[in-house]
């Protein structure tokens, strides 16, 4: 067996065929293959995706008859412009070689892409419904955009044309501070710096030395599919609607269509469209300021001049001020009068009374009387003391007798059941005045669908009128003749039609039937 390059030099008495070790039967196979293999490119699709934490990823290639193992190892996986998923199908580079510990064959994989725009637009599709399903595009989540933001912050490519043509275009609409976050727009680095930078722009603390911005911008100009890619990745998408700031998306021109533009909250067509967006005009802003200044100023002027004719109304209806006081003075003259003789009457009323009074008024009796009281007083503070002693005790003993058959737990209990009886009483109570509403209101919608059957109304939408003779409804040829002036009634208002007198006839003539003359 010349392939091996191991082959041991004896050979075992009565046997043709050489023995090998596992390990150098291994080894030489692993050589026959790498030698053979050296370097291949692979098409098939994307099976199981095993990515450790080590750094590595563990894959299988496959097509509708076999399955390959794969390997990328972490500094290849970190390079990769596309990262595999499972269901993507791709054209992998390396070279093939073997695994002995699990007598398996794999490839080391040093490039993989996509199998055409296909393969792309399959793991878009796939990559949009994944995401839709956890409603990051729902419209519901997207915030608006403030009306004019103090700090706008733009991730793009610090050099090119699309931070030059925002930036003039928000010179020239209303300028605003714009903090620039350089990232890479296309490539490998495109994703994951794109990511960093909205989640470095929300991480920021308001009001801090670094200001953080009241909108962010994520630009890019126009490209193809493959240079767009960075803004399909999974990574850019979930850090756009995790973004606490607003988010205006401008990448490509108008028909370009990435996942960013689905979870931002706003799309613009081109980077411009995007700075239209994020700022008024501000010459606009102040014509319009101007409008409603002068509006203001004339409602006012105008509010002033009818609040002022209405106060000289009403001035004009309101008596002169110096009538106001000609009854109250007269009435205050006339009692001033009555004064000094009454207080003379009523002085000498109360002196004739205070001297009935005094003359039975005399001391011996005031003396006795006193004397009287203050025995029985004594008398009464005698027996007060035992009577006062002897309630208290009684009512001691009355609590102390009550106090003994107080029991909290008991009222507890009660409290409780009685006021879930309550509860019940006032849900019962509650449920029953709902049913009788109910009742209300259906009963209310059955006699109003009766009046609309019986009401003539419906009739008259159906191109029927109604006929009304000097205000009454007429039914026939003879009530019109006699009517001075007819109404026309139909479904969208009313006519009134002028009548005409008939002429006179002459004795003799017969009486032709009166017509009527509409006006």
């Amino acid at each position: 067996m010349d392939m091996f390059d191991d082959t041991p030099d004896e050979v075992a008495p009565g046997q043709n065929s050489p023995e090998f070790s596992v390990t150098e039967l291994s080894g030489a196979i692993k050589r026959v293959i790498e030698g053979e293999f050296s370097h291949v490119r692979i098409k098939g699709e994307v099976g199981r995706v095993s990515r450790p934490r080590s750094g590595h990823i563990y894959l299988d290639l496959k097509d509708d008859k076999s399955v390959i193992s794969g390997v990328i190892w972490k500094g290849v996986s970190a390079r990769l412009e596309t990262q595999p998923e499972e269901g993507m199908e791709v054209i992998a580079t390396g070279r093939i070689t073997t695994f002995g510990g699990q007598s398996k064959y794999q490839i080391v994989i040093e490039d993989i892409k996509p199998a055409g725009m296909g393969a792309l637009m399959a793991l878009l599709e796939k990559r949009k419904k994944m995401l839709a399903a956890e409603g990051l595009f729902d419209p519901a989540r997207k915030r608006p955009l403030p009306y004019l933001p103090e700090v706008i912050g733009v991730v793009t490519s610090p050099s090119g044309a699309v931070i030059r043509d925002i930036l003039h275009r928000l010179r020239d609409r209303f300028p605003r501070k714009v903090l620039i976050w350089p990232v890479a727009v296309q490539g490998a680095k495109c994703a994951p710096e794109v990511a960093r930078a909205i989640d470095g722009f929300n991480a920021m603390t308001p009001g801090g030395a670094m200001p953080r911005p009241d909108l962010l911008i994520v630009a890019r100009g126009g490209g193809s599919v493959e240079d767009l890619w960075g803004f399909n990745e999974e990574v850019v998408a979930r850090a756009a609607a995790a973004s606490a700031i607003p988010l205006i998306s401008a990448v490509g021109h108008e028909t370009d269509t990435t996942l960013i533009d689905f979870v931002s909250d706003k799309r613009a067509p081109t980077p411009t469209a995007a700075a239209e967006l994020a700022v008024p005009v501000r010459h606009e802003l102040v014509a319009w300021l101007e409008g409603q200044s002068a509006r203001m100023g004339q409602l006012l002027s105008n509010g002033l001049s009818a609040r002022g004719q209405r106060l000289r109304d009403m001035a004009r209806a309101l008596p002169r001020a110096e009538t106001l006081l000609d009854g109250p003075r007269q009435r205050m003259d006339r009692a001033g009068e009555q004064l000094g003789p009454a207080l003379i009457a009523g002085v000498q009323r109360r002196r004739v009374r205070l001297a009935d009074v005094s003359g039975s008024l005399r001391s011996a009796t005031l003396r006795q009387r006193l004397a009287n009281d203050r025995r029985r007083l004594d008398a009464l503070a005698v027996r007060l003391g035992p009577a006062l002693g002897r309630g208290v005790a009684a009512k001691r003993d009355r609590f102390e007798s009550r106090a003994k058959g107080f029991r909290p737990e008991a009222l507890a209990r009660d409290r409780a059941v009685k006021a879930e009886v309550f509860e019940k009483l006032a849900q019962r109570l509650s449920d029953a005045g709902v049913r009788q509403t109910m009742g209300w209101r259906q009963r209310l919608a059955g006699l109003e669908r009766l009046r609309e059957t019986m009401s003539y109304k419906a009739t008259l939408a159906r191109g029927y009128a109604v006929v009304r003779g000097d205000g009454a409804v007429v039914t026939d040829s003879k009530a019109v003749r006699k009517a001075v002036e007819l109404e026309i009634e139909f479904a969208d208002g009313r006519v009134k039609v002028g009548q005409k007198p008939a002429p006179a006839r002459k004795k003799g003539t017969p009486e032709a039937p009166e017509q009527g003359t509409l006006l």
